[in-house]
């Protein structure tokens, strides 16, 4: 056993390849123009055939590798037959390289639980602002998100025809993050990253009482946490209901590996084992730095609003 690599790094390895995969798919149904929308509670949670597909590539393709994984994915899809092509094989040699962490190498794929979102923000993504687009794949032992990856199919897209469209970066605790490049927001100014089509009353109070010097409301929650770990958002304050684990598994552990936090608005941490409700119903505060000052800023009567689960 000792020269082959863990179970999980071989997990992460091939669901970097698995990301890329569908991140190609959401472009490639973009590029069709036939987007396939259907609403599922109303216009501001939409999927489209781009999720479907995308759900179907990530699920089938790491099934086959690791059969005894728990996968929960976002779209509450039939089973039918996965087509051929939407299978993804390979599996990043750069991370098959990286050393395990060694409270991890031990661990054993009916122990893994991979939280799935095909398509972070469907409603952007359906509006053209494609920037705010991720695949997330995150995966959780006993409750913590220890891995994630994620991609965004469109990085670049407004350099224009000649740029090289996607990227994907990967993190875990304990080993640290990869795929760009880590930079921390000014210092002396607050910069706020919060919901751009899910506000209300609440959500508002909250960011206000952060004291912000600016507002950045933008689709996506695995786009508001890379605005985090790129310097351009101190915090990410969505004082709601709305966000699922699967928005935030992936997120919560390439910012975990370069020293940030997530957790809901009363500072407790989110568990992703296989059985918990899928909603994160005390909200989401999420932090490179300084994170019991954002806390703190909480105000009494949002936390009210708020019940943990």
């Amino acid at each position: 056993m000792s020269g082959s690599p863990a179970v999980v790094m071989r997990l992460v390895a091939s669901a970097y390849t698995v990301a890329e995969k569908a991140g190609a798919i959401v472009r490639k149904v973009l590029h069709s123009g036939e987007l396939g929308i259907v609403e599922k509670t109303g216009a501001n949670d939409l999927q489209t055939l781009a999720d479907r597909l995308a759900q179907q590539s990530i699920c089938a393709s790491l099934y086959r590798r690791f059969p005894k994984i728990t996968i929960i994915g976002e779209e509450d899809l039939p089973a039918e037959e996965i087509k051929e092509d939407l299978i993804e094989n390979g599996h990043s040699e750069e991370i098959l390289q990286k050393t395990c962490p060694a409270e991890y190498s031990g661990l054993k794929e009916e122990e893994l639980v991979v939280w799935v979102d095909p398509l972070d923000g469907t409603k952007e993504y359906t509006e053209g602002l494609l920037d705010n687009v991720t695949v997330l794949i995150g995966i959780a032992y006993e409750g913590k998100a220890i891995a994630g990856v994620i991609n965004q199919p469109f990085y670049n897209y407004q350099l224009g025809s000649g740029a090289e469209l996607g990227r994907t970066m990967w993190g875990m605790p304990g080993l640290g993050a990869f795929g760009f490049t880590l930079k921390e927001a000014p210092g002396d100014r607050r910069i706020i990253t919060t919901t751009r089509s899910h506000s209300n009353k609440v959500v508002t109070e909250c960011v206000d009482a952060m004291e912000p010097h600016e507002v950045i409301k933008v689709g996506g929650a695995g786009n508001k946490i890379i605005q985090l770990v790129e310097g351009r958002a101190s915090a990410y304050v969505f004082a709601s209901l709305g966000c699922k684990k699967w928005d935030t598994c992936a997120p919560e552990a390439i910012l975990t590996a370069v020293g940030g936090k997530l957790t809901d608005m009363h500072g407790n941490a989110y568990r992703y084992d296989a059985n918990v409700k899928h909603m994160n119903s005390a909200g989401v505060l999420a932090t490179l730095r300084n994170h019991e000052y954002y806390v703190s800023r909480v105000p009494q009567s949002v936390r009210q609003a708020l019940k943990t689960d």
